[in-house]
């Protein structure tokens, strides 16, 4: 008897075209892989992502494909057995080992497990045929005429298929219907294995102890192993150890850890990771041995009724410290999934925790992420909020596909619940909101979940019976919520309970960004404002780059790379209503956009954060903005393009999600002298100002108010309020004031710009510039004397000028040089210091700003 020995099959592979008679066999890219990087890797396709060649490649889509390798093999000792493993084939594939079927699949998503004991040989032949996932999804539809099929996005196709559901294409990606072995394939052979390691973790409310349940599944047979031992340890140092005879099939040890590391959310502590190893014994032999990281923290979602509001509260809460949940949600980060590096997903989850982000949503069109993406959010201390795969359709539930869509979502919670960083999952992406929208049955009084599969909407019974039940089996301590949105079986988009969607900027009645206090939720997991991308980014998809005849906004290249019905129309509208540009050149173009994205998001973010107001007034407990991420270069609501390059928001959500910030808005307050009257009317404009708290500590500041008049350049007010008390943890109102004008009744409201500063001791903590609104009417003056030097350390540029400037960015045609901030605001009198790295001596730094053409 010797340990478990895992040998990967991940050498040899070939592929061919199964459905083409001459098609021959050619070498892979890489392994694991898809059929399009292996048809990209010998140059039998062009790159989808260039131009319109996405349209020439449809046709791999309606293909069949084969794959093949062969591979040496010890013989199995006797009374071992010899397993193949399957991480994950995408999606309808026939396995055969040596001519014999060994295994037929229909989920991308669930690993599979072959015993191959009696037919593994010295050499061995792996051949594996994938069918169209598309073809087949559409037979399964016509099979089941009798379901009520609909989607938002791809095709009804999809929602027959357990597959990504953004291949199909989606209203920011290609349609790309993918096939192959997407994740590893290992052959291990062993007489016993440790094959799963879970935990359950209580950590006491009072913080000061937790217990650890290590359980560990043993697979043997008798004689094989007969103790686990449980060794804990943070940062190398041993904590706890336990070694447990086996009398089943798991084994279990229990851990009272007093005083743990506990792991906070990002800025409010540090993110120990505990490693447990699991080393199975036979004797003092060792025959197998599983690791993995765990973090010890107190998650709630808190769902309570709120002071002086209606409904109730929708929050997180860890380590008993309420944490407004600014953020995003993530999409796959690329259409191929095998070519994301590790270091790829960490530079993404680093670029969103740099943006001072506390969550990412895992959109459920997408994938059951790889480990690297929720190992790097567990380093970084982002929250995670995990969707089951399934969006914006009325998927079926016939009793084949229920008992496939139980074993993913089993193995796939089973695969992930060890990460600290998951702090809820949730049954689906708005499929509730389509079952709204296409009338189809839903009584939420009715309890009786067999009889939901009779309805027009039989995935209710997914959401609410079979996931639920998933997760109250497996992962107890973790809140599982229906779907996202999803709110007490009320209406999807009822603010006053669980988390609304919020599309009425953009989509549905096209409100302007600057109403978003009176757009928000409890909890708002969706909202969001297109932008182009990069203008290098661009660039690389123009198939003759900078000297393409299609580089300008209308063009059909450029349209081609925006996936969303009606773009033209939204990003015209929302430009329109808010400033002065044009098509030309399509660099400022490209920054009208970005500007305009950057108002919007801030704008939410900083008005919706204004109503995280302490205990027992969380009338919003946070915000993710569709989206962060794109999957390949296009224009779309993300905030960083495909090649990590952040668009201006980033930078002004940035601001917004600092520690402490300051928030202004502008209303107009009309006061007719009768109810006839059109001609007497006393107008107010008022300025409302609040600070933002997000810190644990109760601060006292000096908030600095002044203003300017806009086109002379001249200070016309200062006001300071001294002392002024910020207690912890939520935003509280400062003032409140007419727009300081000299004289009333003259307009000059409509031209003054009003900032305010936020001043702790000597240091200023905070600012924010507000304008009048539209941008569109101000007579922005061009400066003269426009400043942007970069420090001899070569590590910030200063920023001034003589008049007040609008969204001032900074540029740089080096892609090494990376800015700490951006699009800022700048007034006279005042130097805006901004951090900058991978600056060289002859960096060469550009502006661009609001009115400079």
């Amino acid at each position: 008897m010797a340990p478990r020995t895992v040998i990967a099959v991940d050498e040899n592979w070939q592929f061919r075209q199964a459905d083409k008679e001459d098609s021959q066999f050619l070498p892979v890219a890489q392994f694991p892989t898809n059929v399009h990087l292996d048809l990209l890797h010998n140059g039998l396709i062009p790159d989808p992502f260039i131009g319109k060649n996405e349209l020439d490649v449809q046709w791999v889509g309606e293909a069949q494909w084969t794959y093949k390798t062969t591979f040496s093999a010890q013989a199995v000792p006797e009374g071992s057995k010899a397993v193949l493993a399957f991480d994950g084939l995408d999606t309808f594939a026939t396995v055969s080992l040596n001519g014999s079927t060994i295994l037929e699949t229909d989920n991308m998503f669930t690993p599979f497990r072959v015993d191959v004991t009696n037919a593994i040989k010295e050499e061995n032949e792996l051949i594996i045929h994938f069918d169209s996932a598309y073809l087949r999804g559409w037979k399964l539809v016509e099979k089941h005429p009798d379901h009520k099929w609909g989607v938002w996005n791809g095709d009804n196709s999809r929602l027959a298929v357990r597959k990504a559901q953004y291949h199909w294409g989606w209203d920011w990606g290609p349609a790309l219907n993918t096939c192959g072995p997407w994740r590893p394939i290992n052959l291990e052979i062993y007489d016993a294995r440790l094959a799963d390691l879970s935990f359950d973790s209580n950590v006491d409310k009072s913080l000061s102890f937790a217990d650890v349940k290590a359980t560990a599944e043993v697979e043997y047979v008798e004689g094989a192993a007969d103790k686990v031992r449980f060794d804990v340890t943070l940062e190398g140092q041993q904590v706890a150890s336990e070694t447990v005879d086996i009398t089943s099939t798991e084994v279990s040890a229990t851990f009272h850890v007093n005083s743990p590391a506990l792991w906070y959310p990002i800025r409010y502590g540090k993110q120990p990771l505990y490693q447990v190893n699991a080393t199975l014994l036979r004797g003092n032999e060792v025959v197998d041995e599983v690791a993995k990281k765990i973090g010890l923290r107190r998650a709630e979602l808190v769902q309570r009724p709120l002071k002086e509001q209606p409904g109730t509260s929708f929050f997180f809460e860890v380590n008993n410290i309420p944490v407004y949940c600014g953020g995003s949600d993530w999409i796959p980060a690329d259409n191929f999934i095998p070519r994301i590096s590790r270091e790829k997903y960490y530079d993404w989850v680093r670029l969103v925790a740099e943006g001072n982000q506390f969550m990412i949503r895992v959109w459920g069109g997408g994938i059951y992420e790889e480990q690297a993406f929720y190992d790097a959010c567990d380093e970084h201390g982002l929250l995670v909020w995990q969707d089951f795969m399934f969006g914006c359709g009325n998927y079926p539930a016939w009793p084949e596909l229920l008992t496939s869509i139980q074993t993913e979502a089993i193995t796939n919670v089973k695969l992930l619940r060890h990460h600290p960083s998951i702090v809820i999952w949730a049954g689906n992406n708005e499929d509730y909101q389509f079952q709204e929208s296409a009338g189809l049955t839903y009584d939420f009084e009715n309890k009786d979940a067999e009889s939901w599969l009779k309805t027009d909407f039989p995935a209710r019974y997914i959401y609410e019976h079979l996931l639920a039940n998933v997760c109250s089996d497996l992962i107890p301590r973790v809140p599982y919520h229906p779907g996202s949105p999803w709110g007490a079986g009320r209406d999807t988009h009822d603010p006053t309970v669980g988390d609304i969607h919020q599309w009425n900027v953009w989509h549905g009645t096209q409100e302007k960004y600057q109403n978003f206090d009176t757009l928000s939720g409890r909890f708002v997991s969706e909202f969001g404002m297109q932008a182009f991308p990069s203008v290098k980014t661009i660039d690389a998809y123009l198939p003759l780059g900078r000297d393409d005849p299609d580089r300008y906004p209308q063009s059909s290249t450029v349209d081609f790379h925006n996936k969303a019905d009606g773009h033209e129309r939204r990003i015209a509208l929302y430009l329109v209503e808010n400033m002065r540009y044009a098509p030309d050149p399509l660099e400022h173009f490209v920054y009208s956009t970005q500007l305009m994205q950057a108002e919007c998001l801030a704008s939410a973010y900083r008005l919706w954060k204004r109503q995280w107001k302490g205990p027992g007034r969380e009338y919003n407990g946070g915000a993710l903005v569709w989206q962060i991420n794109d999957c390949w270069p296009v224009t779309s609501w993300s905030m960083a393009d495909y090649y990590l390059r952040p668009k201006l928001s980033y930078f002004t959500v940035k601001r917004e999600m600092a520690p402490v910030s300051v928030g202004i808005t502008r209303r107009e307050h009309r006061h007719p002298k009768d109810k006839y009257t059109r001609v007497y009317i006393d107008v107010q404009q008022r300025v409302e100002v609040w600070g933002s708290n997000l810190t644990l500590e109760d601060l006292e500041v000096d908030v600095v108010l002044r203003a300017w008049d806009v086109e002379t350049g001249e200070q016309t007010w200062e006001e300071v309020k001294k002392g002024v008390a910020l207690p912890e943890n939520r935003s509280t109102e400062v003032a409140a004031f007419d727009v300081p004008v000299r004289n009333k009744g003259k307009g000059e409201e409509g031209r003054t710009v009003v900032a305010a500063y936020l001043v702790k001791g000597d240091v200023q903590i905070a600012r924010y510039v507000n304008w009048p609104e539209p941008l569109k009417y101000l007579h922005l003056q061009k400066p003269k004397a426009l400043k942007a030097e970069l420090s001899g350390d070569l590590k910030t540029v200063a920023v001034s000028a003589e008049v007040p400037i609008k969204g001032l960015a900074l540029e740089s045609e080096d892609d090494d040089v990376r800015f700490e901030d951006n699009l800022v605001d700048i007034v006279p009198g005042e130097v805006v210091t901004i951090g900058v790295k991978g600056a060289k001596e002859n960096t060469k730094i550009e502006t661009r700003y609001l009115g400079m053409l």
